[in-house]
């Protein structure tokens, strides 16, 4: 699109299904290849990607060619399918309905990659449900806690 300007960073964080734990650090890398694949193929820029065992978190520059929601829909259908077909998880594996996305300026990429990268440090102080909300605080998001993402114990 000539002449169209647009600098938006998003962070994203989706869960596996029932935040199990799931994804292994034997390929957890793997994983993170196979989604920055899919988000250039659409021209985004990745910044940064981590997570834990039950969940991710992408940080990239997006472009308005897409919608997020479609952006986010293929990265979770495509690579559950990547992870199934590898049979890299016994049985079948998939992804919670729904994810988080928030849109920061460039002054703040820095620390949420910074905050990204380090969340195995980060967890040990604090579980993913209580880093999740705050985050939905800090937008001033209101939230319905039986749509937050659950444990199958929860």
């Amino acid at each position: 699109m000539a002449n169209t300007f647009t600098q938006i960073h998003i962070h994203a964080i989706f869960a596996v299904q029932n935040r199990m734990s799931l994804i292994d650090k034997s390929w957890q890398e793997r994983l993170y290849k196979y989604i920055i694949a899919i988000v250039q193929k659409h021209g985004h820029k990745i910044l940064s990607i981590g997570g834990m065992s039950d969940h991710v978190h992408i940080l990239f520059g997006f472009r308005p060619t897409q919608a997020l929601s479609n952006l986010i829909q293929e990265v979770k259908r495509d690579s559950s399918e990547w992870i199934n077909q590898e049979k890299l998880v016994m049985g079948k594996f998939s992804w919670q309905e729904g994810y988080g996305a928030f849109s920061y300026s460039k002054s703040h990429i820095s620390q949420v990659a910074t905050y990204i990268e380090t969340q195995e440090k980060r967890h040990k102080k604090k579980t993913f449900l209580e880093e999740y909300k705050k985050i939905l605080q800090d937008f001033d998001l209101e939230y319905d806690e039986k749509y937050i993402f659950k444990r199958i114990d929860d």
